[in-house]
């Protein structure tokens, strides 16, 4: 199963923001649309703070840093491809904030997705520097880490005789988080 990229797409403006033209980071790079860092080699290198970016450009740009972005979730995941959607989302996010170089320090974390324990990788999530850095985003994430082990647990304590791998390969996880993210808003 893929990443739903408009899911993500509308999480990261969220957290990201989206902004058409041309500002400096926190850390003083030069950066538009959803947190795109400009690069040298692209037409917008170079030019001031506040030069305007087209919709298309900002589009354009995100699509090639989700590419990215999921390229190293798959080098640092090989479970990847088995996890739930929203498992995906979560993780794609975090890598769009820090990077596969930062990600990829978060040893205990990351060794607690590829298990399937969500909940001790939320732990993990929170202790570090980057929880710190970035609390309301990394609070989100880590919760709704922690909502895909509940889930797990209510379906085991029904006395339901699916396991995870069941979940995951029917797609039962990822419907029934949906269902619970759409019931929360009715």
């Amino acid at each position: 199963m893929n990443i739903d990229i408009e899911q993500l797409k509308e999480t990261l403006k969220i957290d990201e923001g989206v902004v058409y033209e041309i500002y400096n980071d926190h850390l003083g790079y030069a950066t538009f649309g959803i947190g795109h860092l400009v690069l040298e080699g692209e037409p917008e290198h170079g030019l001031p703070v506040g030069t305007p970016v087209s919709e298309d450009r900002v589009n354009e740009c995100f699509e090639k840093d989700v590419e990215l972005v999921i390229e190293d979730c798959k080098k640092l995941h090989d479970a990847w491809d088995g996890y739930p959607q929203e498992v995906k989302q979560i993780v794609a996010n975090m890598m769009f904030n820090m990077g596969l170089t930062r990600l990829s320090k978060f040893n205990r974390h990351n060794a607690a997705l590829q298990c399937g324990d969500w909940k001790e990788a939320a732990v993990e999530g929170r202790d570090s520097r980057w929880y710190k850095q970035v609390t309301n985003r990394a609070e989100r994430l880590m919760s709704r880490l922690e909502e895909v082990w509940g889930i797990i647990i209510a379906m085991n304590h029904k006395n339901t005789k699916v396991g995870i791998g069941a979940m995951r390969s029917k797609g039962i996880l990822d419907i029934m988080i949906g269902l619970r993210h759409y019931l929360k808003w009715i």
